[in-house]
């Protein structure tokens, strides 16, 4: 991990850590892609790299060899990204709350840095534009906001601004600039398609209402044709609409049948006069005007919210909603995942006993196995209308055992078996945890349950069992940690503090453990008579989730809801380092076998990982 100071990064001024703190400069690989980003999903003009958002975060990608930069500087969620047509400049909007302004960021590519900062927005950027010279952008605000501004991109300042739509219709939510004029753009929305020209003398930005008839539609999705002769529009009823930017008519619309499932949520148009077009049920169709007949279609996983041409179309990318990102070639039509990654909260990350080279994750209705160094997606399983709170490799690394909301668990080989009870936590010594504690004696063909432990009053966040498997921990959202006896099946001590408990661990030692919860402190707990050692303040805002001790117990690492990865010195109880990179609430955090590498996992789905900071 390289490690340099990062004092000036946003937001981490207020830390009240110690002056030796070193900020975790890079992560060394993220898997995740922001799906629900509508057109979130760019090739840059060189053709050489993918871009688009990651929570807070914009993500550079190169498509051969999978290298990723980052972009830090929004506050929150990103809301919108666009690249200009000579690939100089990335400009990228962000949600923030009501009343307060929402920024926009301009980038440059090359230096990889932040070139301006454009506030004028409230609430939410929508959608963001380049001119196709790069002297202008234009921007429209969301639904709290209702205005479209064009800017300087010399000057880094706003030329003029004008209400997005009218009195009597709904929001604009897309734009997209002519392709050869900087003078002219297009705003479409609820109930209201405006094509506007800039009067830069006079500072002012004049729209025309295109006519539509009796045609009311809310649009989705927007493109221009390479010549400006017409763009397109996506609607929620699944047709598409061609109007005539001059006479600001309509050409024509369709299908008149077989109208596009869940609406069209991405359009592109290509230079051979087609259209690919994405529908919300994850149908990619290549088609024409003005049939709108599909010439070519392939199936998706989940609803596509971008298309993005390599080049001029032979090649291009597609990007869902379930966080999938796919390459398609044009001449065949078939799609190659490039990437993948859980599109919900994941809930709990594991290595296997021994190794670092690969990893699970559990979210919600999937389980996924990970190859750790070259980020492949290794295995797959889906079990639908089931939430995994818990999984855990079993001690030979041959099977996994999952824990669910409806209490059932698995083996990743083809089910063996599944057992009763309801599951938040759960470890490979034959120990389950719900409500109660319940100890199993599990054989090749038989589950036995020895006992079922009921102390806790509320549900169990975390479990740990001595390396002999004779005594184990657990933690509960019911302010108690209990250390249990699984040869007496009896409790041997209560810990009780004033907070909800999320994560416990065992010292390597296994004479002390170390607690932590909604209350962000980091406690540490004498095994023998339950007795507190210390306490340390864990974070400044929002509960520690996750946290992972080193096998030699010389540090250990949290991660909770300030979005920060944190090493700690054991001994000394202070932060050696800290990663930043989260959008979301970390969920949960695992140091790897050996010491190689964190791995990191947040509610906004993606995962982490991490150079170990400290020689192994």
């Amino acid at each position: 991990m390289r490690v340099q100071s990062l004092a000036s990064h946003s937001g981490l001024e207020d830390l009240a850590l110690p002056g030796a703190v070193m900020y975790i400069a890079d992560v060394a690989q993220i898997w995740c892609c922001c799906g629900h980003v509508p057109t979130g999903l760019k090739c840059h003009p060189d053709q050489e790299h993918l871009i688009y958002p990651l929570g807070c975060t914009i993500l550079i990608q190169a498509i051969k060899t999978q290298e990723q930069n980052f972009l830090h500087g929004h506050s929150n969620n990103v809301s919108c990204v666009t690249i200009s047509k000579s690939g100089v400049y990335i400009a990228s909007g962000q949600v923030t709350f009501m009343g307060f302004k929402a920024d926009i960021i301009l980038w440059d590519y090359k230096k990889r840095e932040l070139m301006a900062r454009l506030s004028l927005h409230k609430g939410k950027i929508e959608a963001l534009a380049f001119s196709p010279n790069d002297l202008y952008l234009v921007s429209l605000g969301g639904p709290d906001d209702g205005s479209v501004v064009v800017w300087s991109i010399a000057k880094t300042e706003a030329i003029c601004g004008s209400p997005a739509a009218g009195l009597n219709v709904g929001n604009a939510t897309s734009v997209v600039f002519s392709q050869c004029h900087d003078e002219m753009f297009v705003t479409a929305g609820n109930g209201t398609i405006r094509v506007w020209e800039l009067d830069l003398p006079n500072r002012k930005i004049w729209p025309t209402e295109c006519q539509t008839g009796q045609m009311k539609r809310i649009v989705m999705s927007i493109s221009m044709a390479s010549d400006d002769s017409f763009f397109y529009l996506g609607t929620t009823t699944g047709d598409i609409l061609k109007m005539n930017p001059r006479t600001k008519l309509l050409a024509d619309t369709g299908p008149a049948k077989d109208k596009f499932s869940l609406g069209v949520s991405a359009i592109k148009c290509l230079k051979t006069g087609g259209l690919l077009v994405g529908s919300g049920a994850g149908l990619l169709v290549f088609c024409r005007s003005p049939s709108y007949k599909p010439i070519k279609k392939i199936q998706l996983q989940g609803g596509i919210t971008s298309i993005s041409l390599r080049g001029e179309g032979h090649q291009f990318f597609v990007g869902t909603e379930e966080s999938h990102i796919y390459r398609v070639n044009f001449t065949d039509f078939k799609e190659t995942l490039v990437t993948t990654c859980h599109f919900e909260a994941v809930e709990d990350v594991v290595f296997p006993f021994g190794t670092a080279e690969l990893f699970a994750t559990c979210a919600k209705k999937d389980i996924r196995v990970w190859h750790t160094l070259s980020n492949r997606e290794l295995l797959r399983i889906t079990v639908p209308n089931m939430t995994c709170h818990g999984i855990d490799f079993m001690r030979d690394g041959k099977s996994l055992i999952s824990g669910n909301a409806d209490g059932v668990e698995w083996e990743l080989q083809p089910l063996a078996y599944t057992i009763a009870t309801a599951t938040q936590d759960l470890a490979t010594s034959p120990v389950l945890c719900g409500f109660q504690v319940r100890v199993w004696q599990i054989g090749h063909q038989t589950q036995k349950l020895e006992e079922a432990l009921k102390e806790h009053k509320s549900s169990v966040s975390c479990i740990r069992v001595k390396k002999n498997n004779e005594e184990c921990v657990t933690a509960s959202t019911d302010g108690t940690c209990i250390i249990w006896d699984l040869v007496r099946l009896r409790r041997n001590q209560m810990i009780l503090a004033n907070t909800l408990f999320q994560c416990v661990c065992y010292h390597p030692e296994e004479f002390q453990i170390i607690t932590s919860g909604t209350d962000r402190k980091i406690a540490y707990w004498e095994v023998f008579d339950g007795s507190g050692i210390r306490e340390l303040d864990g974070s400044l805002s929002g509960s520690i989730n996750g946290m992972d001790i080193t096998p030699e117990g010389v540090h250990f690492v949290t991660g909770g809801n300030d979005h920060l990865v944190k090493v700690w010195d054991y001994n000394e109880g202070e932060v050696t380092h800290v990663g930043v990179g989260h959008s979301g609430n970390i969920t949960r955090v695992r140091i790897s076998p050996g010491n190689e590498y964190i791995v990191s996992v947040s509610a906004d789905g993606a995962i982490l990982r991490w150079k170990y900071p400290f020689p192994s």
